[in-house]
């Protein structure tokens, strides 16, 4: 039982109690940075940066809860000892966990290793940037992140327009390359957060385009396909570009957990399309992945990759999944899981997930991208915001309980007016850098992923809860 503490809005652990003992916290504090709209960040720095307890074995009969407050508390512990259940029922919160009730595998939560991301993490001293980079994978001071998703050349959130193959023409790839941005940016923060991490970081490679001269409209961006169809020298070309990915990255000591086929498919259907992408329907990507991209990976020695499809809005569930997956295609001996997107959750109820693994009980289904800010009319970067926690809380909770194993932020790090991003689709992030005073603001936000990725690490099973407060709580 939860002895009542009022309806203020609380990001905590599940856990159950009778009496509360506030623990001094063997941590750093959060330096606080307070907004005119009472928003809150925590300031960290080069010589400091807040923590939160260590998340030891507690003795029987007691357990711990961690809370995050609009006021500004941050990983806040405190030790519940359990007790006889109190006869007035209204003053409790009742918790029923059913262990044997048990649902999917977690995998784990994490963010992006984007050109924007790593910039600005490189643009921080030497001291800024490990604690930054501590804060979200170190076991001791951080939130322990397990995915890391990687974009396979420019994306918006990059400088400029660029693939690894610009030379027209080029099918056989001999002058495909990595771009400076891998060199001096991703792969040194890579890197960084593998040697501070003692839990295995689950990357995943996604391709926003093809480059221009494989692509019908002879463009990064736009409406555009791959030219011809599955099976040809422009998809098999396609295919194998994924293999020279992987191979590349594991010639930097980088290997890889899975891929998704390709970035948001449906944007390369939308006439004058802003920034990269590619067009495929469910259809079109079946056969690509039956004909080219999954026997090159298999050939290539990566058969171990875990490949998913989609990537985009569940908007598209059941539906793309079960054109690609079922009734014995060939593609579904090569694919492992579902990916998909927030951007539409609003319209979509998530019980689609559901639905989905319901028909495809055997491919996993991973939220591979989210962030705030994202509509043209939002304000990109709200320092402090609550709200915004809150909804990416509600999301990952809704998407945990139908079945996702596990949840991916966009960006790691943007700077103050969200960006870079060449093509001015600015965004909010869990950590905003300020390069000029070599310093970055953990937002609230940092912290919703946290309460997940911390105590939620890979191989977690879900299991039945009934009863307890909201999700606000």
């Amino acid at each position: 039982m939860m002895a009542r503490s009022g309806r203020v809005p609380v990001l905590c652990a599940v856990v159950a109690v009778c009496f509360v003992q506030y623990v001094q916290p063997d941590r750093k504090p959060c330096v606080v940075k307070e907004f005119q709209d009472g928003g809150i960040v925590c300031v960290c720095n080069a010589t400091y940066c807040d923590t939160m307890e260590p998340n030891t074995k507690l003795p029987k009969g007691q357990a711990a809860k961690y809370i995050t407050t609009p006021s500004g508390k941050r990983f806040e512990k405190i030790v519940l000892n359990f007790t006889a259940k109190s006869n007035d029922s209204s003053d409790y919160d009742l918790w029923t966990v059913m262990k044997n009730v048990t649902y999917q595998k977690i995998k784990g939560f994490g963010g992006a290793f984007t050109d924007a991301a790593t910039i600005n993490i490189m643009s921080l001293s030497e001291g800024a940037r490990n604690n930054l980079i501590s804060a979200y994978f170190s076991p001791t001071e951080g939130i322990e992140y397990t995915l890391g998703r990687v974009p396979m050349g420019g994306c918006d959130f990059s400088t400029r327009e660029y693939t690894y193959d610009d030379t027209p023409g080029d099918l056989e790839l001999t002058k495909f390359a990595l771009a400076e941005e891998d060199m001096k940016y991703k792969i040194p923060v890579i890197k960084s957060a593998m040697q501070m991490s003692k839990r295995k970081i689950n990357l995943f490679g996604s391709p926003w385009t093809a480059p221009a001269w494989m692509k019908t409209n002879n463009d990064e961006t736009g409406k555009g396909r791959l030219k011809g169809k599955a099976g040809d020298q422009y998809h098999k070309a396609w295919a194998n570009y994924f293999v020279k990915f992987l191979d590349e990255y594991k010639k930097q000591g980088v290997d890889f957990w899975g891929l998704t086929a390709q970035n948001e498919p449906t944007d390369g259907e939308i006439s004058h399309f802003p920034f990269q992408s590619m067009g495929w329907t469910a259809e079109s990507q079946r056969d690509w992945i039956s004909s080219d991209l999954g026997p090159a990976l298999d050939k290539a020695g990566f058969s171990n990759i875990n490949l998913m499809i989609l990537d985009d809005s569940r908007l598209w569930l059941p539906g793309w999944a079960t054109s690609v997956l079922n009734n014995g295609t060939m593609a579904a001996k090569y694919v492992d899981g579902i990916a998909v997107h927030w951007y539409a959750d609003q319209l979509v109820p998530a019980n689609v997930l559901s639905f989905t693994h319901d028909d495809l009980p055997d491919y996993f289904v991973l939220a591979t991208e989210a962030c705030q800010g994202f509509w043209p009319w939002d304000d990109k970067v709200l320092l402090g915001n609550w709200n915004r926690a809150v909804e990416y809380i509600k999301d990952i909770y809704q998407n945990m309980i139908n079945w996702v194993v596990g949840w991916t932020d966009w960006n790691l790090a943007l700077n103050v007016t969200g960006g870079p991003n060449w093509a001015h689709n600015e965004a909010d992030a869990a950590i905003i850098v300020d390069s000029k005073k070599d310093e970055f603001y953990k937002q609230p936000m940092y912290y919703a992923m946290g309460h997940f990725s911390k105590f939620l690490p890979e191989g977690s099973v879900r299991v039945e809860v009934k009863g307890g407060p909201g999700v606000d709580e």
